[in-house]
């Protein structure tokens, strides 16, 4: 090997929270074994942090406050571990321009600027690598871009966010109500002390747009994928639910899917479902994360673990890292962006979904046949009904085949206005099951 080649990989880190602090721990813990995977010593070059007068645990040679300086410093690999747009996105692309090489596990920033990032990195001939963006440990990104790149993905399903996944496990295990949930999930570290980004979905939903680029070899962007989050979730749901044999998570889920005419779409959600306690994802408790994927050849398959936390996260960086610093030694390129298939992304209201809705109604002949015929004037069947007599009303609950959800919003909001609806309890899409 020359001694070109022998030079070390250098690289800067922007950041250095709970993953960043793991990730300097073992590149300078396991620094010998490093090298012998990449071919040459990775060397860290510099770290920049806020103030690095609060990091005395830190090697302070290597600390900086100026990210910018240190980006476009001689460096081959910027890992970025800081989070958010502005200013991260800049300091991206100055280094993808320069020719070096970005591992982040930014995905709110790729889910928003993935194409400007991608295009930089292809242009200059840099690397792009964001492993740790989606489902933490979980190698996913990979399996998609490369493994499965020969195949053709019908869907992907999956919990992407811990501390909903939480939440909601503990709401089924122990009855507890939402707000207790979330106080236990905060207590424990599973929540942050604003925990929006978390609960009303924007977390997943950024991992929702990544994985749907991904699969379907098109430009999904954050603002593509329709949100909800959990904070309307009550113990009746899950009550509901469990009479039913079902568990309620929030999903995100991205779709393959064919009009009447043949042509093809991409349909991208985030939402709380009802799933049977039969289906693979059911049994995804406490802050794990599991991804269930279709694809044509391969049939199903599933990614299950820990889906955050510094130590798990910091290892899919150092192995995006790891590849990085071999294409810089061996003189490779990693995978570039797949945006050929360019499918356009289907509205929420076009998108085939079943609902699961309970109903108080009054307890007189003909109700049913009321509430049925709203349904068929909207178009949408049904495909079960249970109903539970209670003094002076009746607990009715109609779970639906698929249809388009506009249509299935249009009969709950007639059915509503109906004299014999006391009222609706409740309404939540269902998934797992044949339609």
């Amino acid at each position: 090997m020359s001694e070109d080649r022998q030079a070390p990989v250098r690289v800067a880190l922007l950041g250095c929270g709970t993953v960043g602090s793991e990730v300097v721990r073992m590149l300078l813990a396991d620094a010998d074994e490093l090298a012998a995977r990449v071919g040459a010593p990775v060397e860290i070059a510099g770290i920049a942090v806020r103030r690095p007068d609060k990091h005395p645990e830190l090697p302070q040679e290597l600390l900086t406050a100026d990210a910018g300086e240190l980006v476009e410093s001689d460096v081959d690999v910027v890992v970025e571990l800081i989070g958010g747009i502005d200013p991260v996105r800049g300091w991206l692309l100055t280094a993808l321009r320069r020719g070096t090489s970005v591992v982040t596990g930014n995905k709110a920033l790729l889910a928003e600027c993935g194409a400007e990032l991608a295009e930089a990195a292809s242009a200059s001939g840099a690397d792009l690598y964001y492993e740790a963006a989606v489902a933490g440990a979980i190698p996913l990104v990979r399996p998609l871009r490369e493994s499965l790149a020969g195949d053709r993905i019908t869907r992907v399903m999956g919990i992407v966010n811990g501390t909903t996944n939480f939440i909601l496990s503990a709401m089924d295990s122990t009855g507890a109500s939402y707000a207790e949930t979330l106080d236990e999930a905060t207590r424990l570290g599973y929540a942050e002390a604003d925990p929006s980004a978390d609960v009303d979905g924007y977390d997943a939903a950024s991992k929702a747009a990544i994985l749907a680029s991904l699969a379907f070899h098109t430009r999904v962007t954050a603002g593509d994928v329709y949100r909800e989050g959990i904070a309307g979730i009550n113990s009746s749901d899950i009550a509901a639910a469990r009479r039913l044999d079902r568990t309620v998570k929030l999903l995100a889920i991205c779709e393959r899917v064919a009009a009447e005419d043949g042509t093809e779409s991409v349909s991208a959600r985030v939402h709380p479902v009802m799933i049977p306690k039969s289906h693979q994802l059911a049994g995804v408790g406490g802050a794990f994360n599991a991804v269930y994927v279709e694809a044509e050849a391969a049939g199903e398959l599933m990614f299950y673990g820990q889906g955050a936390g510094g130590a798990p996260t910091a290892s899919a960086v150092l192995g995006d890292l790891v590849a990085a610093s071999r294409n810089r030694v061996a003189g490779g390129r990693g995978p570039r962006e797949s945006a050929h298939a360019d499918l356009p992304v289907r509205p929420m209201g076009q998108t085939p979904t079943r609902y699961h809705i309970s109903l108080d109604v009054a307890d007189e002949p003909g109700v049913l046949a009321q509430i049925a015929q709203v349904f068929s004037v909207h178009g949408v069947s049904i495909a079960a009904v249970r109903q539970r007599d209670k003094h002076s009303t009746a607990s009715l609950v109609v779970v639906t085949h698929l249809a388009a959800d506009a249509a299935l919003e249009a009969t709950v909001s007639e059915i509503s206005k109906l004299d014999v609806v006391r009222e609706v309890v409740s309404v939540m899409r269902v998934e797992g099951e044949d339609s």
